[in-house]
């Protein structure tokens, strides 16, 4: 497989186990990530954890500290953390079964796929995929993760199982803090109608592939034309115009508006050529002869940060 496991150990189903790995479901993709450096010289900087008495002091002299009040810490050493084992360490044991309806969705959090590891457990995980198929039921179990026992989900997914660690009560806040200050108002059933036939006129499929993340593509196309020594060229976006004052007349002109890109998918393609941004291309320079050394290395680094 290309990824790692994340965990290793086994799945049980009242009498019946089999080994099991984890692989996370996601990632960040093909992500951006830029490192700190120093303005003037180009170089990356490092972090430094620092005690206000003694200075700089090395990971292998940290250890970790809980405070019980002000400026008092109980000190616990990573092997009496590693003494600390519960079953579900390295036991994943299915606890119950319950209707998927019933898990909020607040509290799914992160997904993993659950595989069989080696032949011998071919079988036994089998069994329990198959009885679970077709049930619409989610199992649930307990699983150390990060130092953390964690609930999770597990559902049969093609001819693997997906686990997904949920949120803890404590996680989760509850809504009325946030809804209860919104008043209830009077609305017309007219605006309703139309709203609801806006909704129909923009329903469509989902489409991963069609939600691109723009804002990553604008960063990308700034990086590649600053390195190639381009001058960037950005177009400031402009404010629609509305005359609109009333939200009937919005909802109106809402619905008599051409079909929107959730119907037909096409505005998301084209927008692919609007939001990057433009890159004017100008004479580069001639090739200066290379020069070996550290500023050498500093003076090519200032050329692309330029």
């Amino acid at each position: 497989m290309a990824s790692r496991p994340v965990w290793e150990g086994h799945l049980r189903l009242s009498l019946v186990a089999c080994p099991v790995r984890l692989f996370k479901a996601t990632g960040e993709g093909d992500a951006v990530h830029f490192h700190l450096l120093h303005r003037q010289t180009l170089n990356r900087v490092k972090q430094q954890y620092r005690d206000p008495e003694d200075g700089v002091v090395e990971r292998r002299d940290m250890v970790k500290g809980y405070e019980i009040e002000r400026d008092r810490y109980v000190v616990v050493e990573d092997e009496e953390l590693k003494r600390l084992k519960v079953e579900s360490t390295k036991v994943i044991d299915i606890e119950r079964f319950v209707d998927r309806g019933e898990i909020d969705r607040l509290y799914w959090e992160d997904p993993y796929y659950l595989v069989p590891s080696g032949k011998p457990a071919q079988e036994p995980f089998a069994v329990i995929r198959e009885a679970m198929t077709g049930e619409d039921k989610v199992a649930l179990g307990r699983l150390v993760m990060s130092q953390r026992e964690r609930v999770v989900a597990i559902e049969t997914r093609g001819r693997g199982m997906l686990l997904t660690r949920l949120r803890s009560h404590d996680e989760v806040q509850d809504d009325d803090e946030f809804f209860d200050a919104i008043p209830d108002v009077t609305i017309s059933p007219k605006m309703v109608e139309i709203a609801k036939q806006i909704i129909a006129q923009q329903h469509g499929s989902f489409d991963p592939a069609e939600f691109r993340d723009r804002y990553e593509e604008a960063v990308r196309a700034l990086i590649e034309a600053k390195a190639d020594g381009a001058k960037l060229v950005i177009r400031p976006q402009q404010p629609e115009e509305s005359n609109v004052v009333d939200l009937m007349e919005a909802l109106r002109r809402s619905l008599k508006a051409p079909k929107t890109q959730a119907r037909e998918g096409e505005a998301t393609k084209r927008g692919a050529a609007d939001d990057k941004p433009a890159a004017k291309q100008t004479a580069k320079a001639p090739p200066t002869p290379r020069r070996g050394g550290k500023d050498a290395s500093r003076t090519a680094r200032r050329r692309v940060a330029g």
